[in-house]
């Protein structure tokens, strides 16, 4: 047993050996994305891949402030119901198709409408967009969302080619054509994923690197391993087991950031013939579960006390926590009291985990945990864009599962618990949450807001459709002939400024 990481980690470096292009830039990602169209889309690393082949509307900093990319200004109505946004001129898509107010149409109608499409929800407050001009767009909504710009941040607003994802329909995936830096080239699944740089790109001087690849290695010591031994130049996702090794070496360079997201259980609560089991349909089974975790003891067992144990979409250190509500101790008996209330003394009960070494610790420590309280936990483990597609066709009961955050409050709660929200693969449904995490999208006072979450939280945090664990911390590391590199608590790496020496 103890040879298989060896064996592995040889077998992805002897694979990624070779001769290398000067100016090629390799990254390191922890998982493999799914399907390469934002439309469809729902992995953090499609995202990664995304950020330097898709230019959206806006974008944001650092310090998160939203700031301009296609849109170059914008304005709000007095009532709060019209966006109406300028629009950046001279720039084209990779396949020469022109950006304009039309293309901004045709994007937000196919992100709306497109059978499987992810985006449904976030834009679920626009009512239609007009071209007002040929760079000028109005987006009228049905009521005020002070959520909408935050959207246009993410794949809600990255822009496509409308002449490519009208050809190409549902298989636009295949071959992605959008308006950033770098243009879709090829794929490999599992293996590789390679992005030419493209020349008639509006800021093309800001962008040093005339290929990028991203390969998946989803054990982080064999990521680490390939960029000790120049294989790699830039990894995201360090262990932080691994984060004093990179310190350490003269020939590498460290970056991190907090994340705004979270890292949880989502639990099939009501998604097919799966959710027919005493775990998805007992809440007071999802609350003895809760309770048999020790948040803190995992946070030091797995991350050497470098991430945020939470139980909320938020981590405690946001505006946007509910204080009253804390993380609670670990209590077993309470727990087994929950149980015998529910009618059982012990629960059957599989977990899906990715298959990365990583994740199958953090499901082995909770298997530990809650097997003192009577849970049987089983692990199953697959690859991390499988997990998701099973986890939407309902074939799951519990996975272990996270998400990278978002600027917006919003972007971490309503997509997932929201009875029609677009990633709600729990199909957990309750009308009073529904009732307020829509007003909060409604308003834009920050007051108001947040007794509107603190009181979904309270439900939510009776019901678990998904048990929270902890909020993580980003960490990169790169060879340091790599430079420019700023850290993003959204986990993106953005190439603009980067160079390799």
């Amino acid at each position: 047993m103890k040879l298989k990481p060896l064996l592995l980690a040889v077998a992805v470096i002897g694979g990624l050996t070779g001769p290398t292009i000067a100016a090629d830039l390799r990254i390191g990602l922890a998982e493999d994305p799914d399907l390469l169209d934002p439309d469809q889309a729902r992995t953090f690393v499609g995202r990664i891949v995304f950020t330097a082949m898709c230019d959206k509307l806006v974008d944001i900093t650092p310090d998160l402030k939203l700031v301009p990319q296609l849109a170059t200004d914008w304005n709000w109505s007095g009532d709060g119901t019209v966006l109406t946004m300028d629009l950046r001129q001279g720039v084209t898509f990779q396949d020469g198709t022109p950006f304009n107010a039309q293309a901004v149409v045709d994007n937000i109608d196919r992100s709306q409408n497109l059978p499987g499409s992810k985006r449904k929800s976030e834009l679920a407050s626009v009512k239609s967009v007009e071209a007002t001009g040929d760079y000028k767009v109005a987006f009228h909504l049905a009521s005020a969302d002070a959520t909408l710009l935050a959207q246009l941040a993410d794949r809600a607003g990255m822009m496509l080619s409308p002449t490519a994802f009208k050809k190409e329909g549902a298989k636009f995936s295949d071959n992605p054509v959008c308006s950033g830096p770098y243009a879709f080239k090829s794929r490999v699944q599992q293996d590789r994923i390679v992005l030419d740089k493209y020349p008639g790109y509006w800021n093309a001087a800001a962008y040093k690197f005339d290929t990028v690849t991203y390969l998946p290695i989803p054990d982080a010591t064999v990521r680490l391993a390939n960029l000790r031994s120049g294989d790699l130049d830039l990894i995201e996702r360090v262990s932080p087991t691994d984060s004093k090794t990179v310190k350490d070496d003269p020939g590498l360079a460290y970056a991190d950031a907090v994340s705004l997201g979270y890292q949880g259980i989502t639990v099939n609560t009501d998604n097919g013939p799966a959710s027919d089991n005493p775990f998805s349909k007992q809440k007071l089974l999802r609350q003895a579960f809760s309770l048999a975790i020790d948040r803190d003891a995992l946070n030091q067992v797995v991350f050497n006390g470098d991430y945020a144990p939470g139980n909320q979409p938020f981590p405690p250190d946001s505006p946007w926590y509910n204080k009253v509500d804390p993380i609670r101790q670990r209590d077993v008996a309470k727990a087994k009291e929950l149980m015998k209330e529910a009618g059982v003394s012990s629960v059957e009960l599989d977990m899906t985990v990715p298959n990365d070494p990583l994740n199958l610790q953090i499901g082995q420590v909770l298997q530990s945990m809650v097997g003192e309280a009577g849970f049987n936990l089983k692990l199953k483990s697959t690859e991390f864009a499988t997990m998701l597609s099973e986890q939407t066709a309902g074939r799951f009961v519990a996975d272990l599962v996270g998400w990278s955050g978002r600027v917006d409050p919003d972007g971490n709660i309503h997509e997932f618990t929201t009875c029609k929200g677009g990633l709600n693969d729990s199909k957990y449904c309750n009308a009073e949450v529904d009732q307020l995490l829509d007003g909060a999208r409604k308003t834009t006072d920050v007051a108001a807001r947040k007794a509107k979450y603190d009181a979904a939280d309270v439900i939510l945090n009776a019901d678990l459709p998904i048990i929270y664990l902890y909020h993580q911390t980003w960490i990169w590391a790169m060879n340091k002939k790599v430079t420019g590199f700023v850290p993003y608590p959204d986990g993106m790496i953005r190439l603009a400024g980067v160079s390799k020496s």
